[in-house]
């Protein structure tokens, strides 16, 4: 299991994922009406055939890491990455966004050569 150590910062290092403080707020008060443990749950993020696009972001909780998952880790929350996820996910920075008309979790991803209006779908 890799364990990697990431500063929660707005600008995305080469390789790693980052969150943002308005994401990660979000993801704790989340996993508190989840019932998930900080200390040994985390969000989940991955990718997935299918969408608009042709591959589509997967978010979840996970109640534990898997035995080959990436994992970062920002003060009190831990992301989960699986190895295949993570070559389309490196460089990401997750954040949260409420808008009048809509609010959700936002993908900046540099891996993401085309996407679609749902903001969920990319291509790579």
């Amino acid at each position: 299991m890799t364990t990697l150590t990431e500063p929660a910062t707005q600008a995305a290092p080469a390789k790693g994922i980052q969150v943002t403080e308005k994401a990660l707020s979000k993801v704790r008060s989340a996993m508190v009406k989840e019932g998930i443990s900080p200390e040994q749950g985390g969000l989940r993020l991955g990718v997935q055939g299918g969408g608009c696009s042709g591959l589509s972001y997967n978010v979840r909780f996970d109640t534990q890491p898997r035995e080959r998952d990436r994992i970062f880790q920002f003060a009190d929350v831990r992301v989960f990455v699986d190895p295949k996820s993570f070559i389309y996910l490196h460089g990401m920075i997750l954040d949260y966004q409420e808008t009048l008309m809509q609010q959700g979790f936002v993908f900046v991803n540099p891996q993401a050569t085309k996407s679609c209006g749902c903001g969920t779908s990319f291509s790579a």
